[in-house]
């Protein structure tokens, strides 16, 4: 019997936002990020539209530890990860913070790729909302 076979891929980065204000934004105020990102709109989407990447969920949030954990549960991305999560946690530094992505997933097969794609659009958005936050 075969086992599924979990992988990750993560990814770090600096924005000079506090942790807090970046977890309130991921958290209390998903409606801003279209307008700070615009990228992310074949994410938002109805589910049901054409170009839709994905579907997420709310799976978990540690205010203390500003972290979030979304699960995916419809769109696109499914037809090539069996399973996919992301966890996105701020941790407070001197000057800002960092911003720690991990995207966990299981592929459908061995030809499917590793997400570098995604985590390079939420390095992306990322540094967007960072900037947004400390004009």
């Amino acid at each position: 019997m075969a086992h599924s076979q979990i992988q990750k891929v993560e990814a770090n980065v600096h924005i000079k936002a506090s942790a807090e204000q970046f977890h309130d934004v991921l958290c209390n105020r998903t409606h801003h990020i279209a307008n700070i990102f615009p990228k992310v709109n074949g994410v938002l989407r109805d589910p049901s539209s054409p170009g839709t990447i994905y579907t997420e969920v709310v799976e978990s949030i540690d205010k203390e530890k500003n972290k979030t954990d979304f699960k995916v549960i419809d769109g696109d991305l499914l037809k090539h990860y069996k399973n996919f999560k992301f966890i996105v946690q701020a941790t407070p530094k001197e000057d800002g913070s960092v911003v720690n992505w991990v995207m966990e997933y299981e592929k459908q097969n061995s030809h499917t790729p590793d997400p570098y794609t995604l985590l390079e659009l939420g390095i992306e958005m990322t540094k967007e909302i960072g900037a947004y936050l400390t004009k």
